[in-house]
């Protein structure tokens, strides 16, 4: 990772701190009527990207709504996901949606307080806890 990576983690982490040693404010943010709206947000704005990327159907599998066929630049490693939709070219396992499906579920959980949350918990997939939570072996971050 760049060095502009680890300074954007370093902000991020420090913020999550800041909120997370002031309980109201981390009460509050993470209150289903602030997180919801927040999903619903992040829902709005992947199907917009999607929208405009996709070059195949988008509709809901696995839990997910997919917007397939997009441009490999225009999400990370195999897909994306933001609030419901997951943005990918092709990758549409079962495991992979399933994987797709618990960060859904994150973002439903955090609204827009994920993205500072998920950068502060780092992008090594392997020692994310969202990623870990989603299953590192579901998302293909491990092979048995």
């Amino acid at each position: 990772m760049g060095v502009a990576g680890s300074r954007v983690e370093r902000m991020a982490k420090r913020m999550v701190r800041s909120a997370s040693s002031t309980g109201w404010i981390r009460a509050t943010a993470l209150a289903p009527i602030v997180a919801r709206p927040g999903y619903w947000f992040a829902t709005l704005c992947g199907l917009l990207w999607g929208t405009v990327l996709s070059l195949g159907r988008i509709r809901p599998m696995g839990g997910v709504i997919v917007a397939r066929k997009c441009p490999r630049w225009a999400f990370g490693r195999g897909g994306t996901t933001i609030g419901a939709v997951f943005l990918t070219h092709d990758a549409i396992s079962p495991g992979v949606l399933a994987h797709e499906a618990v960060h859904r579920a994150q973002w439903k959980r955090y609204g827009l307080a994920f993205i500072p949350l998920y950068v502060a918990a780092g992008q090594n997939g392997l020692t994310n806890r969202f990623e870990i939570e989603a299953g590192l072996e579901r998302g293909g971050y491990v092979h048995h």
